[in-house]
């Protein structure tokens, strides 16, 4: 940004010079507040064992200095990778809750797998352990409640809040004033809207007309310089690239700060976030959830949990196997080719439900009463047992338990073209469930907003993955996944 400055030095009076100001990194607003409220809720993990210890009066091991190390590490690991020490502020507090409760969770289940298959020293059954267990995050949770009660009491009283005003009567400022408004004790107080055009299309002019404007550019800067506003918040469209930038250097002198709010949101942004390179900041616009350590855990999380299924459904895999055999000629495997991740072809596996084994560029969809579905192959179908051989894709890394479930390779041309941002749901790994089966989308898609229905739900599971709605997705397939009315 520039910005003219007048001097007086006798060299060069009465001349305008132009200050280059230095980009800089974009760094978080509060990282020092984030590594505080860190060493917080560590202390707090310490200080409720070594309380308990004395409490319960038990005897110290030396294994629990590793049980304490790997619970703060694994709970500040877990907390970090669910973004729990970003700023609050105008969050609702049952969202910090979830996250820190999850968090917790998380780092003691991994330490009791960790007791339970390594070290068998059965730490975590002693009666202190699991009063630790149940008591820390209903601290943790009651030390961040307090903190932000606190706040928001300075807040209301009219400390640490600010006056703020909006640039812009767009839809995107009306969205930021709701937040604004839905968050009071966020203590943002709004005072209105600034806004000099006169070249209103139709659309703006109807937002426009719904706003009250306090006054244009001009006046907003007199409004900076009399000290009655303290926050700016810029929400012009992104092709207002030049007026943004008058606007910055006007606001340049005076005091207050300036936050550009860019309108992204004229994009449907799937798993949205920024990235640094060298200070250049990126927002990146279609991501996949599973890039660096997020991968890892989504891999672990298959692995296990499809081994430890295999070993369950292998005896009545055999069965099945022997059923499909029995009953009707033909193999009793069927691999059909799909797109996986990124879409690159991969072969599926499923137990034979069907006179035919259609693989090819035409692909009918199995419809109700179809004649190719065989008596047996009717009650898999119905029953999802057909689908267990996946199990195998998942292991061998081409599919996810989790995750949108793959089209044959034809409907994806057809529906690729009829539907935007179809393709974008093959960013991930191809699942045996997902979050639109277990919403109802299973089964024939005979039209093209069932088909639409299902990839809203593939996106939105992209766009929200967690590890928790993972086992939540899992857990639901379970009672309500398995069987369903569109399923033939």
């Amino acid at each position: 940004m520039t910005a003219i400055i007048e001097t007086n030095k006798p060299e060069i009076k009465g001349k305008q010079v132009q200050l280059i100001m230095a980009s800089g990194k974009i760094r978080r607003y509060d990282s020092k507040i984030n590594a505080l409220s860190r060493l917080m809720d560590s202390g707090i993990i310490l200080l409720t064992f070594l309380a308990l210890i004395d409490l319960f009066q038990a005897d110290w091991e030396p294994i629990y200095v590793w049980a304490l190390l790997f619970s703060i590490l694994l709970f500040n690991f877990f907390a970090e990778s669910e973004d729990a020490y970003r700023s609050w502020r105008g969050s609702y507090l049952g969202e910090e809750i979830s996250t820190l409760l999850f968090s917790w969770l998380a780092a003691i289940f991994v330490l009791i797998a960790i007791d339970f298959l390594f070290i068998a020293r059965q730490v975590y059954s002693s009666p202190f352990i699991a009063v630790w267990i149940i008591l820390t995050p209903i601290e943790l949770i009651s030390w961040h409640a307090i903190v932000r009660m606190c706040l928001g009491i300075l807040r209301s009283k009219g400390f640490n809040t600010r006056r703020v005003a909006i640039v812009g009567a767009t839809q995107l400022g009306q969205r930021l004033e709701k937040s604004f408004s839905d968050m009071d004790w966020s203590g943002l107080n709004f005072l209105g809207y600034y806004d000099d055009r006169t070249d209103l299309s139709s659309e703006r002019r109807l937002i426009a007309d719904k706003i009250e404007v306090m006054g244009d550019v001009e006046q907003l800067i007199k409004d900076c310089k009399a000290s009655k506003i303290d926050a700016v918040y810029i929400t012009l469209a992104l092709s207002a690239e030049k007026r943004i930038k008058l606007i910055t250097e006007a606001l340049a002198d005076t005091t207050v700060s300036v936050y550009l709010v860019p309108d992204l949101f004229t994009f449907n942004l799937l798993n949205s976030r920024w990235v640094d390179f060298q200070g250049i900041t990126a927002i990146s616009i279609y991501e996949t959830p599973f890039a660096g350590i997020n991968s890892v855990i989504k891999r672990f999380e298959d692995i296990l949990l499809s081994f430890l299924i295999l070993c369950l459904i292998a005896f009545p895999m055999l069965i099945i196997a022997a059923g499909v055999k029995l009953t009707s000629s033909g193999p009793v495997l069927f691999k059909q080719t799909r797109y996986g991740v990124d879409g690159e072809k991969i072969k599926v596996w499923k137990f034979r439900s069907m006179t035919v084994t259609e693989d090819g560029e035409t692909v009918t969809q199995a419809t109700k009463g179809d004649l190719r579905i065989t008596p047996y192959g009717a009650f898999l179908r119905k029953t999802s047992l057909d689908e267990l051989p996946q199990f195998f894709n998942t292991l061998g890394g081409t599919m996810s338990i989790v995750g949108p479930r793959p089209h044959a390779v034809a409907h994806n041309e057809e529906y690729r073209s009829q539907i935007q941002g179809y393709m974008l749901r093959h960013k991930v790994k191809p699942g045996i469930t997902g979050l639109a089966q277990i919403n109802g989308f299973r089964g024939e898609t005979d039209t093209l907003d069932k088909m639409a229905g299902r990839v809203r739900y593939d996106l939105l599971y992209i766009q929200t993955w967690s590890l928790f709605l993972d086992l939540k997705i899992i857990f639901l397939t379970v009672f309500k996944g398995f069987t369903h009315k569109n399923a033939y």
